[in-house]
């Protein structure tokens, strides 16, 4: 066999083991020829790189390899020293006998595998997310290291992994040389602890060290295990003293998550720190017209009335998970019944949902709290009195009234000194006039929102 011929094999073998695993273990590693006895010698980075292949790959490869040359009896493994001579091959593929290589299970994989969904391209760009975005894009270029690490934080399903998966396929995609090993705490921790018991410390250290990007999802689960804990700081300043992107998310800030210890808390602080803010009612309709555009290939009958998606994006404002899980529960749905997406299929298909995510929050808590944050009475914010410093407030909390309970305008405005349903109409709308016109009105009320949710 020739290195033409095994240039050939590189897509077959992409096709069999997948872009991520090709890219990671066999991309890597370079044809240098076949011996009279039927050895093929392939170079491998490091002698942990080679026998991680042929444990995992070797049976796989020697397949593919056979079809090509069928004289081939076994797979070598030779590592390049520093001064291009080659060191010696690795024990594991010099043995005479080729063992069948047994199927990976999820313990022994390098990382955790990447969504192939999960891109720049779909992420749906938001207020509440835009500075998140930009540093991942600017990480995702490569390049000399700006943040390091890059630290993204905010609750659950606000994006923190979308943002890691894309950086990482990103980063393959502009330089397909590079390692890039993403993984949860939890696994980091798991495959310390196996290393422990196993022995294979020097593995597991080479492994983690010898990366050009770590990225570790969920790093607040190492907190209070102090052996991961240390390991994990001695890991991370060894990639930052070789000048190695490091990409981390958790679902606080690090001086909020308890238990971790001071020195790998300011050591994430030593980097850029970005937050994910909850997600406003434009950027939930963003994200559901965004996911409808992808579902219209596969259900390219189906239709949707007016109203429905804006409807979901008001009613389920917590989780975007749950928010697009609600919207392919609809298409599936409708396209089993034949109906197309009205109100009505909306009640009776996600009504555990709804009423999961029905707020609890109630008029006199929004009209107290705006009255609060204006330092003005009560009884002056539902009375008579139109002057501004009044009226403005009380048209704030009319439209928090309609964006965060499920009550009616006419009964919003019984609660507001009896007025007309028509005037809870009008502040409504003013209020979302304003918002896209006075800054201050806007931050006003999504710090308002944010307080009555939380």
């Amino acid at each position: 066999m020739t290195r033409e011929q095994w240039g050939a094999l590189q897509e077959q073998i992409c096709n069999t083991i997948g872009q991520n695993n090709y890219k990671t273990w066999i991309k890597p590693l370079s044809f240098v020829g076949i011996s009279d006895r039927g050895v093929v010698t392939l170079n491998a980075p490091t002698s942990f790189f080679g026998s991680y292949v042929s444990q995992n790959f070797g049976d796989m490869l020697l397949a593919q390899i056979s079809t090509m040359a069928p004289q081939v009896r076994r797979i070598a493994y030779e590592v390049a020293a520093a001064n291009g001579a080659a060191a010696a091959p690795s024990p594991a593929a010099e043995s005479e006998e080729v063992k069948p290589a047994e199927a990976p299970a999820p313990k022994e994989l390098p990382g955790a595998p990447l969504d192939a969904r999960f891109t720049f391209d779909t992420f749906v760009v938001g207020k509440p997310n835009e500075l998140a975005h930009a540093a991942a894009k600017r990480v995702a270029e490569g390049g000399p290291v700006t943040f390091n690490p890059l630290f993204l934080y905010g609750g659950v399903g606000l994006g923190k992994t979308h943002l890691m998966h894309a950086i990482a396929h990103e980063l393959s995609a502009r330089n397909p040389q590079l390692t890039v090993l993403y993984l949860s705490a939890e696994q980091f921790m798991y495959r310390f602890v196996q290393a422990l018991r196993e022995r294979k410390m020097m593995d597991f250290k080479e492994m983690f060290r010898s990366v050009d990007v770590l990225m570790v999802d969920d790093v607040q689960f190492i907190a209070g295990k102090d052996s991961t804990q240390e390991e994990f700081f001695h890991t991370f300043n060894a990639l930052v003293d070789q000048n190695k992107q490091i990409i981390i998310s958790a679902d606080r800030a690090p001086d909020e998550i308890k238990d971790l210890e001071n020195r790998i808390r300011s050591r994430l602080q030593s980097g850029l720190v970005v937050d994910l803010h909850p997600t406003d009612y434009e950027l939930r309709l963003g994200i559901l017209q965004s996911k409808v555009e992808t579902y219209r290939s596969m259900y390219p009958s189906l239709e949707i009335e007016n109203g429905v998606l804006e409807f979901l994006a008001h009613r389920i404002s917590t989780n975007v998970r749950v928010l697009e899980g609600a919207l392919t529960r609809l298409f599936a749905f409708a396209s089993l019944v034949g109906k197309p997406i009205n109100m009505d299929l909306v009640q009776d298909s996600l009504s555990d949902v709804l009423r999961a995510s029905e707020r609890k929050i109630s008029i006199d808590e929004i009209q107290r709290k705006v009255a609060e944050h204006y330092n003005i009475r009560l009884s002056d914010m539902i009375g008579p009195k139109r002057v501004r410093t009044f009226a403005r407030p009380r048209q704030i909390a009319m439209y928090l009234c309609k964006q965060l309970t499920s009550r009616s305008l006419p009964e919003i405005g019984r609660r507001f000194g009896g007025r007309d349903h028509t005037t809870v109409m009008h502040g409504v709308r003013r209020i979302e006039e304003l918002r896209q016109s006075d800054g201050q009105i806007d931050e006003d009320v999504e710090m308002l929102r944010r307080a009555l949710e939380a």
